[in-house]
């Protein structure tokens, strides 16, 4: 079974998507949700989407709707932002993505040696 941390999530025209984030693999498509722009959130082990004035939460590993709110009384449009606690910021992201990358060079590096 697949964890979070290896998909990649998209929303497209009213789709909600997982990928595979080595192969590009779709893992789930979920087309239930309205039609239109799609704004996602990962929040922990769920995602949230967000679509013309409507909420889904979905299950992040297999795309099943685990609720929904159509947020009457909120208006009809795109959200200019979803946040969480539990959710990455930005610096996060940047961060991992540097431990990453040391972490990659630094085996590269022993690899290198071990090989002479």
């Amino acid at each position: 079974m697949r964890r979070i941390d290896q998909l990649v999530f998209v929303g497209l025209n009213g789709y909600a998507v997982a990928l595979d984030r080595d192969t590009g693999e779709i893992v789930w498509s979920n087309n239930e949700l309205k039609s239109g722009y799609v704004t996602l959130l990962l929040d922990g082990d769920r995602l949230v989407v967000s679509m013309n004035g409507y909420l889904f939460c979905l299950d992040p590993l297999t795309g099943r709707i685990l609720w929904n709110n159509c947020m009457r009384g909120y208006g009809g449009g795109t959200p200019t932002a979803l946040v969480s606690v539990r959710g990455q910021g930005s610096q996060m992201v940047i961060q991992q993505a540097a431990e990453a990358t040391a972490a990659a060079e630094q085996a590269a590096a022993s690899q290198h040696h071990g090989g002479s």
